[in-house]
């Protein structure tokens, strides 16, 4: 549910994105599948956030054609299932779709959402109307529909009803900047299976990690947006890729 950041941040180091979203669900979640959803879910943002199309996103074969992203590291059986798309039912609810707490079932509910709208808001509505832990689904929907739709195609009053929308728009566009800047030293953290991983582990895994690694940091004073980024609304989907100083305000809220 609040996987988002790491891919934006991380979307130019695919693998890089990929390991980190595994390493932020273990700090709650300890079990294997859960950390394996999250880096498969945060591979599909960073394709998405690249600028992949719906069918490339949701091939049977994305899992297979990316494994450099997941370092050689394969997934469990239960996530590979999804991969391979068993959320393709065109029923929904009727063919077994459920929109459960459980990683699992919560993950196949919002790529079932999502391969069956057209729209964000179409996704969206499909989500919640499975029942269930409904903000779970939608929330786990929201974040590759938006990294793939893009902010302009939200529905508009929706985005009126947010709490603290401005606020929310411009840590957006700041994450994305400071991933910009981020600098990697062509290491990664160690691969561990998440049950091997002790409570204070889980804690400080990633500020950890994040001390070891070259991060550009501009000097005191200094950080501001550039100027594209401090004027109006984020760009659109299409200039997002086609201007690389526009690329990195994603549209993400």
């Amino acid at each position: 549910m609040r996987l988002a950041p790491v891919p934006l941040f991380f979307y130019r180091h695919p693998v890089h994105a990929v390991q980190y979203s595994g390493f932020s669900g273990v700090i709650t979640h300890g079990d294997q599948k859960a950390y394996d959803a999250c880096r498969y879910y945060g591979a599909l943002i960073v394709a998405a956030l690249q600028g992949a199309t719906k069918e490339e996103l949701l091939n049977d074969k994305f899992y297979e054609t990316h494994t450099s992203w997941f370092a050689k590291v394969p997934l469990v059986p239960e996530i590979v299932r999804i991969a391979n798309g068993s959320y393709k039912q065109k029923n929904g609810y009727d063919d077994g779709i459920r929109g459960k707490g459980y990683i699992v079932n919560a993950l196949e509910a919002a790529l079932w959402a999502f391969w069956s709208g057209k729209t964000f808001e179409e996704g969206a509505l499909a989500a919640v109307n499975l029942g269930d832990d409904t903000d779970t689904t939608a929330a786990i929907y929201g974040q590759l529909a938006g990294a793939y739709y893009g902010y302009r195609k939200l529905p508009e009053k929706w985005v009126q009803k947010v709490y603290a929308k401005h606020f929310l728009q411009g840590l957006s566009k700041w994450i994305a900047y400071e991933g910009e800047m981020w600098q990697t030293n062509e290491s990664l953290p160690s691969m561990f299976a998440p049950s091997t991983v002790t409570s204070q582990q889980k804690a400080t895994v990633i500020s950890s990690d994040e001390q070891k690694s070259d991060f550009k940091k501009l000097p005191l004073g200094q950080q501001t947006l550039p100027e594209e980024a401090e004027q109006g609304e984020p760009s659109d989907r299409s200039e997002k890729y086609t201007n690389s100083k526009k690329s990195s305000y994603c549209e993400i809220l």
